[in-house]
């Protein structure tokens, strides 16, 4: 009975590090967002207000077609951000391998297969070409 309840204990206790950390993420979150307007710029003009882009002076009227970019830079992000999702899924595996078995290595075997049957798809369809 004594063990029973020692160990009911400890199993909530071991959460006591990460509900700490949600509860200061939390009132970080939330101080930063109440202090922001206190101590934030009061007096408002023009130049404060103005859009600064890389040393580029905005026009004072818009110009047609101007800020457009080009769709390889979006196919890049997007590419970037697969290779982004395969390490999330790819890196828990590789720390854990050995529990997972052969089940492991077959799941991991048909998500790299995937992957790279998108990446062959991507380079096949031109999108990682720059012309």
């Amino acid at each position: 009975m004594v063990l029973a309840q020692e160990s009911a204990a400890t199993g909530i206790g071991i959460y006591l590090p990460l509900v700490l950390l949600f509860a200061l993420a939390l009132a970080f979150a939330v101080f930063s967002v109440l202090l922001g307007p206190l101590v934030g710029p009061q007096r408002y003009n023009k130049a404060k207000q103005a859009a600064y882009e890389c040393g580029i002076e905005p026009s004072p009227q818009p110009l047609v077609g101007a800020g457009r970019m080009p769709v390889a830079y979006y196919v890049t992000a997007m590419l970037f951000i697969l290779f982004d999702i395969e390490m999330v899924f790819l890196f828990p595996y590789a720390v854990s391998a050995d529990a997972l078995g052969l089940w492991g290595v077959g799941a991991v075997t048909l998500f790299i297969a995937t992957f790279f049957i998108a990446d062959f798809y991507v380079w096949r369809r031109g999108g990682l070409d720059w012309n």
